[in-house]
């Protein structure tokens, strides 16, 4: 690997983990994933979003960042390189995207606060998937509280993403388009998916299609 710490990211259903998890494997990294099935507000949020978003917001945020600075504080000798099926800052993407302008402002100086202690990847990676394709995955895999996503919410976090993306200036990003895809199932794939991330990149944004 090129990169001490890499972290995939994408909409949800864009195969986050999956990716993560194999790249982790094949190359023996610590592998941190987020536990966002342990958020009790996440069901209630896809039901009634205007009444959940702000404990929604919060509670990931506290999660990520113990999950994080934990995980990121640890030295194994055996294992020095990280992989992570998400950045921190997509607190920032959701919550702009979920919550009230007030809500935000608040927000954001609790994430500011927070983040100025944690390391950023050398690599961040992120799996673009149409939202149609996004809608089927989610179906496909089956957790009964994300049954409720609408197409809308999915296309303003994308567009959520990309807007985070573009603004970057100091980091190395590489967007992949993943539409023509199955790395899940088809090896071929997969190994063009990881050839292209153990390339050195330069800082800035780097968008491929395979």
């Amino acid at each position: 690997m090129h990169y001490n710490y890499i972290a995939i990211e994408g909409t949800i259903g864009a195969g986050k983990t999956s990716l993560a998890t194999r790249l982790s494997i094949e190359n023996n990294t610590r592998l941190i994933l987020e536990q966002f099935e342990d958020n009790d507000f996440l069901p209630k949020f896809y039901k009634d979003p205007a009444k959940y978003a702000f404990p929604l917001e919060l509670s990931f945020l506290a999660a990520r960042f113990q999950q994080l600075r934990d995980e990121l504080s640890m030295t194994d000798l055996f294992r020095p390189n990280i992989i992570s099926d998400y950045f921190i800052n997509k607190s920032l993407i959701f919550s702009r995207k979920t919550l009230a302008d007030d809500e935000y402002a608040l927000y954001a100086r609790l994430f500011s606060i927070i983040n100025l202690s944690l390391p950023r990847p050398d690599l961040l990676v992120y799996l673009y998937v149409s939202v149609q394709r996004l809608k089927s995955n989610i179906i496909k895999r089956g957790r009964p509280y994300e049954q409720d996503i609408r197409h809308d919410y999915l296309e303003k976090i994308q567009s959520g993403y990309f807007d985070y993306l573009r603004q970057q200036s100091d980091m190395r990003i590489l967007i992949i388009d993943t539409n023509e895809i199955d790395f899940v199932n088809i090896p071929g794939h997969y190994e063009l998916l990881k050839d292209l991330i153990d390339k050195e990149y330069p800082i800035g944004v780097h968008t491929v299609t395979p």
